[in-house]
């Protein structure tokens, strides 16, 4: 009986251990799973590897994604900086723009940015207006005079506006998208999975350290 049991672990422990070979030795290949900008844009940090997420506060993707990017963001080593940068596809959705980077401004950001999304998608709030932002800015204990003041600033709304500029200039049509070195793209939707998303961006940074940084 004992001898069975060991043949029957030593079975399903080899199924195991093929099925992670499988999966550790899926494919990534230009233009299935990551992509590459016809005009790279050129990067903020020399010497390091650039990430960018463009996401937007509305999109119920981003919401999806978050766990897993943080997860991702929260382990890489000192050669990697990770930005985020807000989208907004219409000029209406600006207000969100202004929020993420007032809430940046004000050294808010790590702490508020997954509650943001957590109250539009658990909450139902739209956070569309000024006195819906304000108000649930302020139930989170900030001061509103404070965030308003820092929300109309002229620096926070430049911002939302060359953010704007910057996802077009990257040619970005959908979020949540991942941005590395200014010119590999890759998003769960184009991986065709989160998990396979995070598996090409562990690639596109080896990718990039072997190139020098490049």
């Amino acid at each position: 009986m004992i001898a069975f049991s060991k043949r029957v672990f030593f079975v399903f422990f080899f199924i195991f251990l093929s099925g992670l070979a499988i999966a550790q030795g899926q494919k990534i290949e230009e233009g299935f799973e990551y992509r590459v900008l016809p005009v790279p844009q050129p990067v903020e940090t020399k010497g390091k590897v650039e990430v960018i997420e463009f996401f937007w506060y509305g999109c119920p993707h981003c919401y999806d994604f978050e766990p897993e990017l943080s997860a991702w963001v929260k382990r890489q080593p000192k050669d990697v900086v990770f930005r985020r940068v807000p989208v907004a596809f219409r000029d209406d959705f600006l207000p969100h723009s202004q929020l993420f980077y007032a809430l940046e401004a004000m050294g808010k950001g790590n702490a508020l940015n997954e509650k943001v999304m957590y109250a539009m998608h658990k909450e139902n709030k739209r956070l569309l207006t000024e006195p819906e932002i304000t108000d649930w800015v302020a139930s989170q204990g900030v001061d509103s005079n404070t965030f308003l003041a820092t929300y109309r600033s002229f620096a926070v709304v430049a911002k939302a506006r060359a953010a704007k500029q910057l996802a077009e200039a990257y040619r970005i049509d959908g979020v949540p998208t991942i941005v590395m070195q200014g010119k590999y793209v890759t998003s769960p939707s184009i991986a065709g999975t989160k998990a396979k998303a995070i598996a090409v961006m562990d690639y596109l940074e080896e990718k990039i350290r072997k190139d020098k940084y490049k």
